[in-house]
């Protein structure tokens, strides 16, 4: 909440016969460039329908870029209050979030736009408990990625003796687990790594690899819904706990699995959208058989019982956990291989 708000509503709140009608500033830090597709097709009419539902008395101020801290520290942004809203990737900072990383875990999520929707709905349970520090707001998935080589990548086999830039700490594993090394840099970093040599491939969805430049660096990729990074919204808890009844409900009524569905959507597309421009520009795509898929899936298989011990360890009953979330994608239409 700025302070140039709290003067304004104390020099309003002394006018006689006047009502006071609070108004706030909040800061919205995410780690994208401004020009990436989230910002003008998600954060920003999320943004535009809380200031309408508000009346105009809540006002978020978006920064792009990493301007207020680096990408893996803006959960710890949102709780300590430098940012009063921000945009996370819970897979950065691995072992915190065990429950959230099921999002993690590959083939199986097929469809980003209901399946954030069923994700965000399932992981409400859990929220309050393993992100009790700050206000959960919501939880969505990138279109599904996949691998994106400077050589053919077709089968767990290619993996080996390869350095990778992994999506996640769940990715990471994977590739080790398939004999490849993960290189640890954040998004905005990725292009770096590999342009140096540093790394020979990455985990991305599609559309990313052109908005963070890497297109000229990778041209072979295995054309298959591999894997989804899911991030979250959260605020400072004691902004939020500090709001009027009024604007307390506008948030509560902007964090919702309607919501997150709504904004990611466009994101979705623009990601889908690189596929096709992959295409159209001459790259290799590599569509992997039944027998390639049922190699992937028994060299992931590791990583689900891996996250069911993790659960279990913070007195979860992990698969019941598990079987809820499959529950929800497959409502939702959202199961791979089911849709």
């Amino acid at each position: 909440m700025k302070m140039r708000s709290l003067i304004a509503t104390a020099l309003v709140a002394a006018l006689p016969g006047v009502a006071c009608a609070q108004e706030v500033t909040l800061s919205f830090a995410h780690w994208l460039p401004p020009t990436h597709p989230l910002q003008p097709t998600g954060f920003e009419p999320w943004i535009e329908s809380i200031k309408e539902a508000s009346g105009g008395r809540i006002a978020i101020d978006i920064y792009p870029a990493q301007q207020l801290g680096a990408a893996a520290d803006h959960y710890d942004m949102a709780r300590d209050g430098i940012a009063d809203i921000a945009w996370i990737n819970p897979g950065y900072q691995p072992g915190r979030f065990p429950l959230h990383a099921i999002g993690e875990l590959p083939l199986m999520m097929s469809d980003a736009k209901s399946g954030s929707r069923a994700f965000d709905a399932w992981y409400r349970t859990y929220a309050p408990e393993e992100m009790s520090d700050v206000y959960y707001c919501m939880t969505h998935s990138h279109d599904p990625g996949t691998f994106h080589s400077k050589e053919p990548v077709r089968t767990p086999a290619d993996i080996a003796g390869k350095n990778v830039r992994p999506a996640h700490a769940t990715m990471a594993r994977w590739v080790s687990l398939m004999g490849g090394a993960s290189v640890q840099v954040p998004a905005p970093e990725a292009r770096e790594a590999i342009a140096k040599g540093a790394a020979d491939m990455i985990t991305f969805p599609w559309g990313s690899i052109f908005i963070f430049g890497i297109d000229k660096e990778v041209k072979h990729h295995l054309d298959t819904p591999l894997y989804v990074s899911s991030q979250a919204i959260v605020m400072n808890k004691d902004m939020v706990e500090g709001l009027p009844d009024d604007l307390r409900k506008v948030i509560d009524d902007h964090c919702t699995p309607e919501w997150t569905e709504k904004v990611v959507s466009g994101w979705v597309d623009a990601e889908a959208a690189g596929r096709q421009r992959m295409i159209d520009e001459g790259h290799t795509l590599y569509k992997p058989t039944a027998e390639d898929l049922a190699a992937w899936r028994e060299s992931a298989a590791p990583l689900t019982e891996e996250w069911m011990a993790s659960v279990n360890k913070r007195g979860i009953d992990a698969q019941a956990a598990y079987d809820a979330y499959v529950a929800s994608l497959r409502e939702a239409g959202a199961l791979m291989g089911e849709n």
